[in-house]
């Protein structure tokens, strides 16, 4: 009697499931390693020269055709394998002015100048270290599997995320143009209260655009034993930081998310001195362009009136690093996550709710590119439950104390990365 359609590829999944538990078995240390190698030795946006050049060796090693320094220190590297269509990889490669207190063998010791030439401790804490291995993991995938995929992959390691500089320096260095434009773009993302082995998503608007906001309140300085003859700047400031609060709760639709969020305020240098000016640095997030300018029209004119009020010279107000919101493509979305639940299992694949926080992630969506960045689950599921049930709180990411169960996690990120590319670029 013939074996059936239906045996055979019950065969065959088996097969392959087999041959992944062999390959990760013999992958697995070396990632790992390369995982802590990276958080060892992290580097801050726009720095990230040796960063840079341990994954285009490794890109490299494993087959891909890489060019580096594009849009500063971006690596792209390409995998070719007949015709088919193109998706792109992205994972980024900087780190945070963070002093690490993690307590890891592998923590990082590293110090560097910040934007202001300070020195800071930095760290990893974002998870980039956990992005770049899966980005190496998944290119030694494809390489080895090549009868499982179709097409081109363009496995992009990107720079000065942090800054949501990096993404818009790398389009606008050609990688649309020099590069194959993709047909798809992906990325992963970790997150510190999932569980390892499992993934989230998010269709449509997913991350919030970010605007950094520098803004000076002048005023005249003096003798702080006679403030009547100055115009306090820390005064003024201070009224200001309370009223743009009403932006938000009395300018703004209910039902249109927005944060408006003063995170410094800098003044002053001694105890008796009125200083002539006030420094505040802000942080806007939005879903809609058009609230977003409503919000920045609101802070400019109360920052002004104010300022008229008190007979102060007018402020300065500088609109910094600006990034669009992340809006995952819901049809590459559905495609992916059927594809994700058929492989994982639908318990292990959660939806979510959109989030304020940022990524320029959301500009590789230029020219109609479709994109969807996952959630990768980065805490072992011991720590979850004891946090759960009152123990030990899991810090956030851009915490000192942040520390994702790397092996599992690389593990799953690449499994994830790999199934993507099987579902759009099938062989």
């Amino acid at each position: 009697m013939a074996t059936s359609a239906i045996v055979w590829a019950a065969i065959l999944v088996s097969a392959t499931a087999s041959e992944d538990e062999s390959w990760f078995d013999t992958h697995l240390p070396s990632l790992v390693a390369l995982y802590e190698h990276l958080h060892a030795h992290p580097e801050l946006s726009l720095q990230e020269e040796q960063t840079s050049q341990r994954i285009a060796a490794e890109l490299s090693a494993a087959g891909a055709a890489v060019a580096q320094g594009v849009g500063g220190f971006g690596v792209v590297g390409l995998l070719r394998n007949g015709k088919g269509p193109t998706v792109l990889i992205r994972a980024d490669l900087d780190a945070l002015p963070i002093t690490e207190e993690t307590g890891l063998p592998y923590a990082s010791r590293v110090t560097a100048a910040d934007a202001d030439g300070d020195p800071v401790g930095v760290m990893h804490a974002c998870g980039h270290d956990v992005h770049m291995t899966c980005l190496v993991g998944v290119a030694r995938w494809l390489a080895d599997h090549r009868d499982a995929w179709r097409g081109t992959v363009v496995l992009v390691g990107q720079p000065a995320e942090e800054r949501v500089r990096g993404a818009r320096a790398m389009l606008e260095d050609g990688l649309y143009r020099r590069f194959p434009k993709p047909d798809y773009a992906i990325a992963l993302h970790v997150a510190h209260d999932l569980e390892t082995g499992h993934l989230a998503y998010t269709p449509g608007p997913a991350l919030a655009s970010s605007t950094s906001i520098d803004l000076i309140v002048k005023g005249k300085g003096g003798h702080g034993a006679a403030p009547n003859e100055t115009i306090d700047p820390i005064v003024l400031a201070s009224l200001l930081v309370l009223d743009l609060q009403t932006i938000v709760s009395r300018e703004i639709r209910p039902t249109e998310p927005v944060v408006l969020t003063v995170g410094s305020f800098e003044a002053g240098s001694k105890h008796n001195i009125i200083p002539s000016e006030a420094h505040l640095q802000l942080t806007l997030r939005t879903y809609s362009e058009e609230v977003r300018q409503q919000v920045l029209d609101a802070l400019r004119r109360r920052a002004t009136g104010l300022a008229a009020a008190h007979a102060a010279p007018e402020p300065v107000i500088t609109i910094d690093d600006y990034t669009p919101p992340t809006i995952n493509d819901p049809d590459l979305v559905d495609r992916v996550v059927r594809r994700f639940q058929s492989e994982f299992g639908a318990d292990r694949i959660h939806r979510v709710e959109p989030v304020m926080g940022s990524e320029d992630f959301g500009l590789y969506s230029a020219e109609g590119v479709p994109i969807f960045m996952f959630r990768l689950g980065s805490i072992a599921s011991e720590r979850l439950a004891a946090a759960r049930q009152g123990g030990p709180p899991l810090p956030p990411i851009h915490s000192s104390r942040y520390a994702p169960d790397a092996g599992p996690a690389i593990r799953t990120g690449v499994a994830a990365f790999s199934a993507a590319v099987r579902e759009l670029l099938p062989p």
